[in-house]
């Protein structure tokens, strides 16, 4: 294979990652907005739309095989390839809790609703989002230090889950109603938590392509659902 045509395939990879992550980033935001205002039509368009991430995920992951297969690359360009691939196996688990939300969407029946939790939420789901932005522009500088300050916001956003577990169970405590509509709640914060726990998970592998080096960031991630 010619260093051009390389060269060629190697930016049409970093170009799909690109791509992949954006989708991401709408679903995510699209779960919870339709979660939020209880918009089964847009839950499920989430929920459709997730095989198109999928099939991305396995796209890139057989084209970086193949790469490194058929031109068996060193330094940056490796860096980069297993960058891609093991960063879109984040994007593709980022995915499915979108989906996981989208499908509390249409499991709701008319339940006792929680108004402050529903905008810690909310608030919580436009961190997360922005957390995942922000990602894919560090991935598109290589940008080492935008990768670890990225990863620290990671601590925010489980205060955000503390504040949503707090505030859910003291109302199902007080109020039986609320149960099965808190219990929600809770998974969905808990799959935001874990969006960005994958953000932390993809600023790692952006330390790795900028120095070589395999480091830990947030060591101390919590383990919600």
């Amino acid at each position: 294979m010619l260093r051009t045509q390389f060269e060629e395939e190697l930016l049409n990879l970093h170009n799909q990652f690109y791509e992949m992550g954006m989708m991401v980033s709408s679903a995510v935001h699209k779960s919870v907005r339709s979660y939020i205002d209880h918009d089964k039509k847009l839950a499920q368009e989430v929920i459709d739309h997730d095989t198109e991430i999928n099939d991305m995920e396995v796209r890139l992951e057989k084209k970086s095989f193949e790469m490194i297969a058929l031109q068996q690359p060193v330094t940056t360009d490796l860096r980069t390839i297993i960058t891609i691939m093991k960063a879109s196996s984040d994007l593709e688990r980022m995915g499915d809790h979108a989906v996981s939300v989208a499908k509390s969407t249409i499991r709701l029946k008319g339940l006792p609703r929680i108004l402050e939790v529903e905008k810690e939420i909310n608030e919580m789901s436009n961190y997360v989002k922005k957390m995942v932005d922000n990602v894919l522009i560090a991935y598109v500088k290589t940008d080492e230090k935008d990768a670890r300050m990225i990863a620290k916001m990671d601590e925010r956003v489980n205060d955000y889950f503390q504040k949503i577990y707090d505030m859910t169970t003291n109302m199902m405590e007080k109020e039986s109603a609320t149960i099965i509509s808190g219990t929600d709640y809770l998974h969905v914060a808990g799959y935001l938590e874990r969006v960005g726990d994958y953000v932390t998970n993809i600023c790692e592998w952006i330390v790795y392509l900028a120095t070589g080096k395999i480091t830990e960031l947030n060591s101390n991630h919590n383990e919600t659902f």
